[in-house]
Parts: structure tokens; sequence; C-alpha cells
């Protein structure tokens, strides 16, 4: 049987706050502990800390970073997809995902997210974070209401309820 993939996305290491930081750290560690991979698109900020928090649980980290060399992504990712295709890699990280957790964010994280939303991927927001999670969670991208995103209060919450909805 195939594991779980939940793709983590939000703030990248210049706007990432430490509140984000520390949910996104907790979200990766509760993703390792229910077995699911933990993918991410492989740099900084939330993507970093959640890598951390999977790699430290034991968990495996797959990292699909925007540049094409694979020495960019950070040290937390077990397996490095370096695409080269800058900002045209969001598809690729959301259709690889069975689930998304959203932690903060900003236009990038929208990009990720509004194509989990295009292809009915489940959605879940964990509140508090800022950005795009406190924006888009507890409802739904534009008016075709295709897939309803998910607010959850806490990250431990927000995992639970990926990985039963991946």
């Amino acid at each position: 049987m195939r594991r779980k993939q939940i793709l983590v996305v939000g703030f990248n290491g210049d706007t990432c706050t430490e509140i984000a930081s520390k949910a996104a750290y907790e979200v990766g560690f509760e993703i390792a502990r229910t077995g699911a991979v933990l993918i991410t698109g492989g740099l900084g900020g939330v993507m970093e800390a959640a890598s951390r928090g999977a790699k430290e649980a034991g968990g495996f980290v797959i990292g699909i970073i925007p540049q094409d060399n694979k020495d960019e992504a950070n040290s937390y990712c077990d397996v490095v997809i370096a695409t080269g295709i800058g900002y045209a890699r969001d598809f690729v990280t959301a259709s690889t995902a069975d689930a998304v957790v959203v932690v903060g964010g900003g236009a990038g994280t929208l990009i990720e997210v509004s194509a989990a939303y295009q292809k009915r991927i489940p959605i879940v927001a964990v509140k508090g974070t800022g950005g795009i999670a406190d924006r888009c969670g507890d409802g739904y991208i534009d008016d075709r209401k295709l897939e309803r995103i998910i607010l959850a209060e806490s990250p431990a919450a927000a995992v639970k309820s990926a990985v039963n909805l991946g």
C-alpha cells in the first residue's frame, strides 16, 4: 500500500514568522508520526521547519525545488527533485499531494493552494499562522466552491484532517 503524501506549503524563509515556523515544525513532526511522506517546496521558512520536524520524528521528506541545483534545497530533504522550472514547480508539488496543509503563506503559497483546489485535492489551513492560511481557511478560492479549505485549530488537528481526507 502506498504511503500518504502530504504537502506542506507556506511562508518562504524571507517572510516566515516565528508562529508559522513553530506550527510548521509541529505539522512536519505529526506527519512523520502518522507514517505519511512529507512533500515540500524544499527551501526555507515553513518548508524547512516542517522538514526538520519530520526528520526529528523519523519521517521521510521530499523537496521539490524550483531551481536546477539540488544543493539549494534545505538540509532536511531525503530526496530532492530539482525541477529548474521556477514557480511552475508549484503545480508539481500540488499534483504530488494527497492532501495539503497550509501554514501562513504569500503569493507562491496561493499558487500551490490554487493548483490543489483546481484538482480537488483536500486542503487544510492552520488557524492563526497568518497569510493565505488565515485568508482562505474555512472558505473557498472562488465561487465554484470546488474544494472547501478546512480551517484547523492546531497543527495536530490539521495533520489529522489532511491524513484522513487525503
